[in-house]
C-alpha cells in the first residue's frame, strides 16, 4: 500500500512543482480580466452640486497583468471572463512597462481635465476650451516615427492642413496608402518643426496607414468652477464619459432615474466618445455590479462586443456626450 501511495504522490508533487515554475515564468502576452464597476459619487466634487433623485453613475476598469507561461498554455488557469492578448496590444514595441504605466496615469489626468469641460459646456456653463493640437504621448519602436517625432510634440498640421483633434489626425494620415510619406508640422517647446514621415500598415488592418505614435488631446481649458476628480491609481482615458455624466448628475441633470448607470468611453474636447479597450471585461464588470444600463462607444466594435457579452444587460451605444444625455432622457433606464 505504501509502495502504491508513493507512486501516486511523487507524480503529484512533480506536477505541482512544474505548475509553480510555469506560473512564475512570464509569457509573451497580457491578460485582461474583469473588475467590478464602482460608483463615482465619492470621487467627484463639483462646487454648488445639487444632485437630482437617487441612483449612481458607475465607472468600470479592467485588471491588466502579464500572463504567466502556465496561463498561456492552460486557458482554464486564467481568471473567469479574461482574454489573453499579444504583448504589443498593450505594450507597443520600444515602450517599457514603466513608461506605459506613466502614460496611462497621464491619460487619466487629461481625462479629468477634458470631462469637466465637456460636461459643463453641454450644461450651458461658460467654458473656455480650445484644442491646440494632437499631443504625442509615445513613439512605437520600429516605426517611421522613431527619430522624427518624440513624446511631448504637439502635431498641428498634416500635409499643410491644420489638425487639432486626434480623429482629425487619423483621418489626415488615413488619406494616404501604407508606404507613402506624410508632411507633419509639430510644435516642440517654442519651436515649430516641419518634417516628412513615412507610413506603415496596421497589422490588424492592413490597409490603414500609421506613422507609429500614441496620441492624446492637447488643449487649453479654463473652467468656471473647480471640479475635482480622484479615483486613485486607476489609469487610462476610458472614464471620461462616466466622469462627465457624474458631473451632470451632481449639477441637477437626472441621468440615472434612480438606477445604476454605468459608462465607459474616452471623451474628446468636442464631446465625441472615442473607443476603449477591454470592452468584454468591462461589460462583465458592469453586470457583476448589477447596473441597469451600460453606455459604450459605437466605434471599433465596442458596441458589438458589449452586446455579445451583455447577457441581458441593456447596452446603449453613443457617439457623443450630448447624445448620451439625450438618450438617457428619451429612454431612461429601468431598475
Amino acid at each position: 500500500m505504501r509502495f502504491r501511495l508513493r507512486y501516486l504522490v511523487v507524480p503529484l508533487v512533480v506536477a505541482a512543482l512544474a505548475a509553480a515554475v510555469l506560473w512564475a515564468i512570464p509569457a509573451d502576452g497580457y491578460i485582461y480580466a474583469p473588475d467590478r464597476a464602482k460608483p463615482l459619487a465619492a470621487h467627484v466634487s463639483v462646487p454648488g452640486a445639487h444632485p437630482t433623485g437617487a441612483g449612481d453613475v458607475y465607472y468600470v476598469d479592467a485588471f491588466i497583468k502579464r500572463a504567466s507561461l502556465l496561463e498561456r498554455i492552460l486557458p482554464f488557469t486564467r481568471p473567469d471572463g479574461s482574454t489573453l492578448v499579444p504583448a504589443d496590444n498593450y505594450l507597443p514595441q520600444g515602450v517599457s512597462a514603466r513608461e506605459r504605466e506613466r502614460q496611462v496615469v497621464q491619460e487619466m489626468v487629461r481625462s479629468t481635465e477634458i470631462a469637466p469641460a465637456v460636461a459643463l459646456s453641454a450644461l450651458g456653463h461658460n467654458v473656455h476650451a480650445r484644442a491646440t493640437g494632437v499631443l504625442v504621448i509615445g513613439v512605437i519602436g520600429g516605426t517611421p516615427a522613431v527619430g522624427k517625432l518624440q513624446e511631448g510634440d504637439v502635431i498641428v498640421a498634416v500635409d499643410g492642413k491644420p489638425v487639432r483633434m486626434p480623429l482629425e489626425l487619423r483621418a489626415a494620415i488615413g488619406r494616404h496608402r501604407p508606404g507613402q510619406r506624410v508632411r507633419i508640422t509639430v510644435r516642440r517647446g517654442d519651436k515649430t518643426l516641419r518634417m516628412t514621415v513615412g507610413t506603415v500598415s496596421v497589422k490588424e488592418q492592413p490597409g490603414r496607414p500609421i506613422v507609429g505614435i500614441q496620441v492624446d488631446q492637447a488643449a487649453k481649458i479654463e473652467l468656471p468652477v473647480d471640479v475635482k476628480i480622484d479615483i486613485g491609481r486607476v489609469g487610462g482615458p476610458s472614464a471620461g464619459l462616466p466622469f462627465a455624466l457624474e458631473i451632470a448628475r451632481q449639477l441637477g441633470r437626472n441621468v440615472t432615474h434612480g438606477c445604476k448607470v454605468a459608462a465607459t468611453g474616452e471623451l474628446a474636447l468636442d464631446g465625441s466618445v472615442l473607443p476603449v479597450g477591454a470592452i468584454k471585461q468591462k461589460t462583465i464588470g458592469v453586470r457583476r455590479a448589477g447596473a441597469s444600463i451600460f453606455l459604450v462607444p459605437v466605434g471599433d466594435n465596442n458596441a458589438a462586443d458589449a452586446r455579445a457579452n451583455a447577457h441581458g444587460l441593456r447596452i446603449l451605444a453613443v457617439n457623443s456626450f450630448q447624445q448620451a444625455l439625450r438618450a438617457l432622457a428619451a429612454h431612461p433606464p429601468k431598475c
